[in-house]
Formats: C-alpha cells, sequence, structure tokens
C-alpha cells in the first residue's frame, strides 16, 4: 500500500533529511586516500546521533554498520571495515536517517582524489540520470515515466542500468511502495500523486547489467567487475513539480 504524507509528515521528512545531507556533507569533506571505510562509518554515526537521530541502516535485516560504502565495481550495500580508500577510487555513500519515525535515504558517489575520464564520465551521467528521473516525479505521471527518464539517459550514453534492485517509497519507514525500477518494467505502474515521498536511485554500469552478491550476503558487485556508481535523492511528488528533501548538490563531489 502507498502511504501518502501530510504537510506536517513531510516537515518532519524534510528534518530528517537536513541530517542526512549534513552528514553526506561530512563525508565527502573528509573522504581522501588512506582513510578506512569503518572511520567513515564511525563519522557518520556521529553526526546522525549527536542531531538527535538514529541511523537508518545499522541493524536494519542485522546489517552492521550506519553507512553503506561501495567501492568501484560494489554497486551497494558495502559494509564498512579495514578497507583503506585509493587514489582514483569511486566510493558510494548511502545512508539512512530516522528522527522520531521520519525516514529519509540518499546516495552519492565520490572520486578519491581525480579520477580516470572514465569513472568521471559514469559519475556525471548516473547523477543526470538521477535528475531526468526526479524531473518526472509530479502529480498525473506514472513510475514508468520515472523509470524511462532513468533508462534512455543511461542507454543513450552506452551504459547499464541494475535491473536487480530499485528506489522505492520512504518517509514512515526505511523501504516502503512504491518500487521504482531504474528501467520500464512489466510491474506495477502507479500513477503519482501529491503526498507521495519517493528515494530514486539510479545504480548505473559501466559494463553488464548483471550484478551477485558476495558471501557477506551484503555487498552488491557487477558480474564483470567493470565500475557502479549510485546517486539517491529523497523528493516529495508535488502538484507540479518534485521537491529535493536531501538538499545536497552531487556536484559538490566534483
Amino acid at each position: 500500500m502507498i502511504k501518502l504524507k501530510n504537510h506536517a509528515d513531510i516537515e518532519g521528512i524534510r528534518e530528517a533529511s537536513l541530517i542526512l545531507t549534513e552528514t553526506l556533507r561530512e563525508l565527502m569533506r573528509i573522504v581522501r586516500e588512506g582513510i578506512t571505510t569503518r572511520e567513515l562509518d564511525r563519522v557518520a554515526q556521529s553526526c546522525i546521533e549527536r542531531r538527535g537521530a538514529k541511523p537508518a541502516f545499522l541493524g536494519y535485516l542485522e546489517f552492521p554498520a550506519s553507512v553503506c560504502i561501495s567501492i568501484n565495481e560494489e554497486v551497494i550495500h558495502g559494509i564498512p571495515g579495514k578497507r583503506k580508500l585509493k587514489s582514483g577510487d569511486i566510493i558510494s555513500l548511502d545512508l539512512g536517517v530516522n528522527l522520531n519515525g521520519y525516514f529519509s535515504d540518499a546516495a552519492v558517489t565520490v572520486g578519491v582524489g581525480p579520477v580516470s575520464p572514465t569513472r568521471e564520465r559514469l559519475l556525471r551521467i548516473t547523477r543526470e540520470c538521477l535528475e531526468h528521473g526526479i524531473a518526472q516525479a509530479v502529480a498525473g505521471n506514472r513510475i514508468s515515466d520515472i523509470s524511462r527518464a532513468v533508462q534512455d539517459h543511461a542507454r543513450a550514453n552506452s551504459l547499464e542500468i541494475v535491473r536487480q534492485f530499485c528506489g522505492h517509497g520512504v518517509g514512515f519507514s526505511q523501504h516502503e511502495d512504491p518500487q521504482i525500477p531504474n528501467y520500464v518494467s512489466s510491474g506495477p505502474n502507479p500513477r503519482l500523486k501529491a503526498g507521495m515521498v519517493l528515494a530514486i536511485e539510479p545504480m548505473i554500469n559501466t559494463g553488464t547489467w548483471e550484478v551477485k552478491i558476495l558471501e557477506d550476503g551484503w555487498t552488491v558487485v557487477t558480474a564483470d567487475n567493470q565500475d557502479s556508481a549510485h546517486f539517491e535523492h529523497t523528493i516529495a511528488v508535488m502538484d507540479d513539480h518534485a521537491e529535493v528533501l536531501t538538499t545536497f548538490d552531487p556536484q559538490e563531489a566534483f
């Protein structure tokens, strides 16, 4: 069931989104060669908790950290640990915030220092895919309009779309209906209504769309070990536009 949000609900989600935005900005600021993914996770948890909120991912389905950190060929759900970032890596930072029962969700992929032109292009086009998808998230359109916008931009640039994972509703819990594929599928295709709050999140690969899950049971990687990028915003559907609630600018990553 799709749960519509009223003005007070959206304000609560906006506050959770502000905390998430501040946390992502802090993480982007300290990403550097030599830092471990566990250190980044500790900073994320501290940033969220000192603002009176909870890391929504920590303990969710037994996930052991506050932020998913995925590097290079890792698509999503990377578990923080001892791994140190290297110059030229690309790193996805994906996190959620629970503030008094209101949830936000966002992700950004950044470079560790200068990255190759191929990686810079992947990040730029994935960010543009998100922007195209958000532009279609207005009342009266359908989920497939978001999906088509992401799909068309990725494929026009000879990139592939992860199919096994998708965006979703958010707000009263971490994951809600509807699902939002990043490609046009044959699944449910509800019409968008004002009051929907959505997490739109293109996951775009330089090689195959196919992925696999590592033995840790969480980390999703590309099947051909080529690079992947991931950008995500929490947005509210309005009558004539989509309002981005996680207000960080992904271009801050560049």
